[in-house]
């Protein structure tokens, strides 16, 4: 259900809402929470990959039935926007559960494998055989009630079945649109407006088991972080404390939100409940701005933004408290850190050259690479499977693989402020 704030609680002008970003985050990460689209023009989805080297090679036959044919398209376009498949014609080619494979005609496509199956209903019987040795792979009966979350369901079969990784197809995403909290599938499709108010609305965080979100929005004259049920549109406020309240992360438990704070005068991360209430526990010390606290994945501690070192860079700390380490070297400015879901890698969004471009660090070696070139590139965010990347793009939403093989836009609403790619969630 959509949360719709009143337009009659006080809003913070404009020019407070720029101040308040400028002052939290002096390089500029969020200013384009100022600029709102007033019209909902889709973007295009653009494919921008790196040839079909080390790709799968794979024929995927319009499956037998009621919107075979649309299913099959949709999962087409799963695997080929995953960027480890290359998608191989056959024709028009049709083909049931209980049919068999042409061989020679897949092989002649280049196909290493092929997909096909019946739809029953809201059920797939699909299959996943192999060319070379003309045997199948995989046989599952998928039931969903909704038609494009059936077809992504067999595209994550397809996924995992053929890299040995769980496919992210059927998960959700969430991005802000100015004043618009948007829900959508992770293809960009079947879009839900699920929060807008007369003010900014910026920072979607996922909670661990996909049932909520929480984001900060400045209806009340400053910004204050609320947290949505997305099946009742119910919401509760998570942090309005004296001054600015921002940036929320979920904990691993789904329990605390790490939010940053500036009720002593600066901003600092600080753990609150996310139900709300008055408790808070303090997580950083320093006379510089701390902001922007994401949590590692086993909840020993949280990466977070700040300019303690004379620029924006990012820094890790214990929940315990003590001192920070710095994790960022390159780049003049390092923001908006995320964690990838194994603990392995850090992504965040880099200044470089004077463009805001993606980059992904090791947090073993600290060896980092650049993913992107766009420009305007921010709030990046893992997939559940940390193999790709979800991103502002310049006012869209970009997608690039975690070691850079491969980008694409993802279709958006409006002009897109943040992005958070949500959890698995069965």
């Amino acid at each position: 259900m959509t949360a719709s704030i009143k337009k009659g609680t006080a809003a913070l002008p404009a020019r407070a809402v720029q101040r308040y970003i400028g002052i939290l985050m002096t390089w500029a990460l969020f200013l384009a929470v100022m600029f709102y689209a007033s019209a909902q023009a889709q973007v295009n989805v653009e494919l921008r990959g790196s040839g079909s080297a080390n790709k799968f090679p794979i024929v995927v036959a319009n499956f037998e039935g009621p919107n075979g044919a649309e299913i099959a398209n949709i999962i087409r376009a799963d695997l080929t926007r995953s960027g480890q498949f290359e998608v191989k014609s056959t024709g028009n080619l049709t083909l049931g559960a209980s049919g068999a494979p042409d061989w020679a005609a897949i092989s002649e496509a280049g196909a290493t494998s092929i997909a096909y199956g019946t739809v029953n209903g809201n059920s797939v019987d699909y299959r996943l055989a192999d060319a070379a040795q003309q045997a199948q792979l995989d046989a599952q009966n998928i039931s969903e009630a909704q038609m494009r979350r059936l077809a992504h369901r067999v595209a994550d079969a397809i996924y995992e079945k053929t890299t040995g990784v769980r496919g992210i197809f059927a998960t959700r995403i969430a991005y802000t649109t100015g004043r618009q909290l948007v829900v959508a599938d992770a293809d960009g499709e079947n879009q839900r407006v699920v929060a807008s108010s007369s003010s900014s609305l910026i920072s979607p965080a996922w909670s661990p088991d996909g049932t909520r979100l929480a984001y900060v929005s400045f209806e009340g004259g400053k910004p204050i972080v609320y947290v949505q049920n997305l099946s009742t549109g119910a919401r509760t406020v998570a942090a309005n404390f004296k001054g600015n309240n921002s940036a929320p992360a979920w904990s691993p438990n789904g329990s605390q939100l790490a939010v940053a704070l500036s009720q002593g005068g600066i901003s600092q991360i600080y753990l609150v409940g996310a139900g709300g209430g008055t408790g808070q526990q303090r997580l950083t010390n320093s006379a510089e701005i701390d902001t922007e606290p994401f949590f590692f994945p086993n909840g020993s501690g949280i990466v977070f933004t700040s300019d303690r070192g004379g620029s924006a860079q990012v820094y890790r700390t214990g929940l315990g408290g003590g001192a920070a380490s710095r994790l960022t070297f390159s780049g003049s400015q390092n923001v908006s850190p995320k964690i990838s879901p194994d603990g392995s890698k850090l992504v965040y969004s880099s200044l470089r050259g004077g463009s805001y471009v993606i980059a992904i660090s090791s947090l073993g070696s600290g060896s980092d690479q650049v993913l992107t070139s766009g420009g305007n590139d921010l709030s990046p965010s893992f997939a559940p499977n940390g193999m790709q990347v979800l991103y502002a793009a310049g006012g869209g939403l970009g997608l690039v693989n975690a070691d850079g093989s491969f980008q694409a836009s993802i279709p958006s609403s409006g002009n897109v402020t943040g992005a958070a790619w949500g959890p698995f969630t069965k």
